[in-house]
């Protein structure tokens, strides 16, 4: 199907639910919450204070000294907030904000208060975007310019449609939200969709619904996406309040393509790091289920019913995300494989459907067996046993690399770093998907640091390199 139209599917906003609730609403992709409502307001009211304060601290006094202590208060409270609104997301909500693209409903008077520092706290946290929502125009417009982020990072949420205030938010933004009445239509929903895009042809658009809506059109959510796809529109989608799995889950499938005579949705099924583990299949159903328990649940031809993966075998999967493909008509499962001593896939007891892994992912098995298994002589059970010799050895290997210069030297004593970085990290119990999941969070960041050295760690180093 190459070359056909963009596919748009809804996520879900959390209004007055929390995403916390051993569901996987979010895994479509993408959510909203709205803090104030949704969980644990008393802990986003200590983010937004801790933010304020850091707000507060001045870093313009013409005393060199006091300048900088207060650039060091500064940090510490920014560091503060970030931790505090990581806790929040992660552990508070539930959410994993490193593979799910999650949004934050601000009122845009918090964003003001803390002259901005609300807003980068939670990007820095991990959220892909903000969503700012504010009665008063001005108020709007002064938090959409004190948050001093990327266009594409921050959205403003509207209770309804004003040419004016349309085309003046969108100098800050590129995306426009609004909420529609429970009772609006298909037609009525692309009347505000034309208007948006006629006041500004630059902003893509969320019409935000009821999930009740869809129990009286269930066509809503794919009809709207439809139009979103056609040429000359403008891009957005629908975010349904506070919906079922049952309502999410069919509204999502409704939006897929399939050229099957039998209906079903080609899937393939992924590691964090993108490796491919197997090709299934997935029905309406299925999709719901898997959002219901959060976990990999697929459609069986052969059993023609639910295949819930891991009831029988006990390798089952947790689900992070389901994606659609560029052509709408196949979807990619984003999972941790789980189960006993060896996370198997494969019905041959192998991680994927392709045999066993090579590089980094046979390293990490490897590794994880020598734990356990270690023959008689082995180093990796030596490095294991000796976490001074592992440390100086990651030390050594470290240097070696940065004084490499071919291409070939750098290969060498990379894979060597790789190794004894990946021994360190076996040890600890952190896996690659670890790892991925870290340098996903970072990417989130709009806060960045000078990179400079740290004196006291090159000292230590030489310490280790002279012994």
């Amino acid at each position: 199907m190459g070359g056909s139209k963009p596919t748009y599917v809804p996520f879900p906003t959390f209004e007055t639910k929390s995403p916390a609730n051993g569901q996987a609403l979010s895994a479509v992709g993408r959510c909203r919450i709205n803090p104030t409502s949704a969980c644990a307001e008393d802990e986003f009211i200590s983010i937004f204070e801790k933010n304020v304060e850091q707000s507060k601290v001045n870093t313009k006094s013409d005393d060199p000294d006091i300048k900088a202590s207060n650039k060091k208060l500064k940090k510490k409270y920014m560091k503060q907030g970030v931790a505090m609104a990581q806790k929040y997301i992660f552990e508070t909500l539930g959410v994993d904000a490193s593979i799910i693209d999650v949004e934050i409903l601000i009122d845009a008077s918090m964003i003001v208060e803390s002259d901005g520092c609300l807003a980068a706290c939670f990007l820095d946290a991990g959220c892909d975007k903000i969503a700012v929502k504010g009665d008063d125009k001005g108020i709007l417009l002064q938090a959409l310019d004190l948050a001093r982020v990327p266009k594409n990072r921050i959205v403003a949420h509207i209770d309804q449609v004003n040419d004016d205030e349309v085309a003046a938010v969108s100098v800050f933004t590129d995306t426009i939200s609004i909420a529609v009445s429970s009772d609006a239509k298909k037609d009525d929903c692309i009347a505000i969709i034309k208007r948006i895009s006629t006041a500004s042809k630059n902003v893509s658009v969320i019409i935000q619904i009821s999930a009740s809506s869809i129990d009286k059109d269930a066509t809503l959510v794919s009809s709207i996406n439809k139009y979103f796809g056609e040429e000359e529109t403008p891009k957005g989608t629908v975010s349904l309040i506070d919906p079922t799995a049952q309502q999410l889950g069919l509204s999502y499938a409704s939006c897929i393509r399939t050229d099957r005579p039998d209906g079903l949705f080609t899937t393939v099924v992924c590691t964090r790091s993108g490796e491919a583990l197997g090709l299934v299949y997935s029905s309406k159903e299925s999709v719901v289920a898997a959002i219901e328990c959060s976990r990999g649940v697929y459609y069986s031809r052969s059993r023609n019913g639910l295949w819930r993966k891991g009831d029988t075998s006990g390798h089952y999967q947790t689900l992070h995300r389901i994606d659609v493909d560029c052509d709408g008509d196949a979807l990619r499962f984003t999972v941790t494989q789980r189960g006993g001593d060896c996370a198997a896939f494969c019905h041959l007891n192998t991680l994927t459907c392709w045999g066993e892994p090579t590089g980094l992912r046979h390293l990490e098995a490897t590794l994880k067996d020598r734990l356990k298994n270690a023959p008689a002589g082995s180093y990796t059970k030596r490095l294991f046993d000796d976490p001074e010799l592992l440390r100086d050895k990651l030390v050594e290997e470290a240097q070696e690399l940065s004084e490499a210069e071919t291409k070939q030297h750098v290969a060498e004593e990379l894979a060597d770093v790789l190794y004894f970085a990946m021994a360190k990290a076996a040890k600890a119990g952190v896996s690659i998907d670890d790892a991925v999941a870290e340098l996903d969070k970072r990417t989130r960041k709009v806060t960045r640091r000078q990179g400079d050295s740290k004196a006291f760690r090159i000292e230590e180093g030489d310490k280790i390199l002279n012994k």
